[in-house]
């Protein structure tokens, strides 16, 4: 056996490698999100808007019936982001997933999911959702039907992040491809739309003869998970929290946040928790509302634990570090910092978190606690939200965080105590007798 060969990596490490790719390209579209929610929040009637026969918005208080129209721009704008959703996840995907990606890749992306989205719409038009897309149009002698093309795709996200990964592999194949002197002008990079555009077009050919037995699968997934309640909910934190070390929690998150579960807004169907709940959906909000406690309360207490586990001279040195991520946990709900801290120096301290995360929104559900978030579950997002008509029992989700707090402060401090776990701070003194006072400097190197 050469060193070749047994340096080739296994099957399943390459897979897990371009799962990972696929997850951390997932995190650019998902940056756009937080724009659309704020901007259709600040454009609701409870905000900048009025409230009409219930006063309540700014615009009611302050007297200022400008702010109407304001709030209406502001809606029309959040809005635009929102019903594109798709088309976000198709170009993010696309420039996150290919390798050293150029301004050639977002342009293929944009040219070969607006064909996959006519094509889909037109095969869907005489499949059995054919409802979804007709409108009726008055005509002489009387009334035509027409697709409605400016209907959100059916297949939603997935048609997105479909399109971006196929636009990503299309470009690492063709963009130094080389045509004939005649056809100079079109190779390399110029190439990759059109090769988009035609592998669209068949794939949207494709997804409209399948669509509609996958659509039916999709349905019944988002119904089994909203009609399983909180035991939904809690499975969902449980994967989600035991992704995080593999980078796979953002393509989970996709799926809940902007597939399934569906609702219907205003006539319009809505796929996610996300959506629904930014929608105006009644009940949606539960997938989200369970990561408050867990990011505004337990988390910090988490890294209070740490930094008071770590030994009386060092406390100083880590208090510095595990405070300020505690308080970026509490406000911005960015978890990053204090998860690293514990993740992979100690596995345990993973599946405990991930239990009691499940656990968590389980709980949030069972209380009927509704609340969602644009970036992530933190004061900002819910000082935002908490006036929102379909955020439900804020008081009874703070109470829970509270008593989250405690039970993350207690446990985390045992477990680490208990099991000389290597959180930061606690790592083995330096043998000064031995010499090993660490890696040299530069100097001395």
């Amino acid at each position: 056996m050469n060193e070749t060969t047994a340096a080739r990596p296994s099957p399943f490490a390459r897979v897990m490698s371009v799962l990972q790719r696929l997850g951390r390209s997932l995190m650019l579209p998902i940056a756009a999100l937080p724009a659309a929610a704020l901007l259709l929040r600040f454009g609701q009637p409870d905000m900048l808007g009025s409230n009409g026969a219930k006063p309540g918005g700014l615009a009611d208080v302050a007297g200022f019936g400008w702010l109407n129209q304001v709030a209406e721009v502001l809606a029309a704008a959040g809005g635009a982001l929102l019903e594109n959703i798709p088309l976000l996840f198709a170009v993010g995907v696309a420039i996150g997933f290919a390798r050293k990606a150029d301004g050639t890749t977002a342009l293929a992306a944009v040219v070969g999911y607006l064909v996959f989205d006519r094509v889909t719409k037109v095969m869907f038009f005489g499949s059995a959702i054919r409802d979804t897309v007709l409108l009726r149009k008055v005509e002489e002698p009387g009334v035509t039907e027409v697709i409605d093309y400016g209907l959100q795709n059916p297949t939603k996200v997935l048609g997105g992040i479909l399109m971006g990964l196929v636009t990503a592999l299309l470009w690492q194949r063709f963009h130094r491809i080389k045509l004939p002197s005649w056809l100079a002008f079109f190779g390399g990079r110029r190439f990759v739309p059109i090769v988009t555009a035609i592998t669209a077009l068949v794939l949207g050919v494709l997804v409209g003869w399948v669509w509609p037995l996958l659509a039916e699968w999709i349905g019944a997934a988002g119904e089994a998970l909203t009609t399983l309640g909180p035991l939904g909910t809690g499975l969902y934190g449980l994967i989600n929290r035991l992704l995080i070390p593999l980078g796979l929690h953002h393509f989970v998150n996709s799926i809940v946040w902007h597939v399934v579960p569906q609702c219907e807004v205003g006539g319009r169907v809505l796929g996610g928790d996300w959506n629904c709940y930014f929608g105006g959906a009644e009940h949606a909000g539960q997938f989200m509302a369970g990561f408050f406690p867990v990011m505004m309360f337990a988390l910090p207490a988490a890294a209070l634990a740490m930094w008071r586990a770590a030994p009386r001279h060092r406390r100083p040195a880590v208090g510095g570090i595990m405070l300020s991520a505690a308080l970026a946990s509490f406000v911005t709900g960015i978890t990053e910092p204090i998860e690293f801290a514990f993740i992979f120096v100690a596995p345990l301290l993973l599946v405990v978190h991930a239990v009691l995360t499940g656990l968590a929104m389980a709980l949030t559900t069972l209380i009927g606690g509704q609340l969602g978030f644009g970036f992530s579950a933190g004061l900002l997002d819910m000082l935002l939200n908490a006036g929102k008509a379909n955020t439900a029992n804020l008081p009874g989700i703070l109470l829970l965080g509270v008593v989250y707090g405690v039970v993350y402060y207690v446990v985390f401090s045992f477990l680490i105590r208990r099991l000389d776990i290597m959180t930061p701070g606690r790592e083995p003194e330096p043998d000064v007798d031995s010499g090993e006072t660490g890696p040299p400097s530069p100097q001395q190197a």
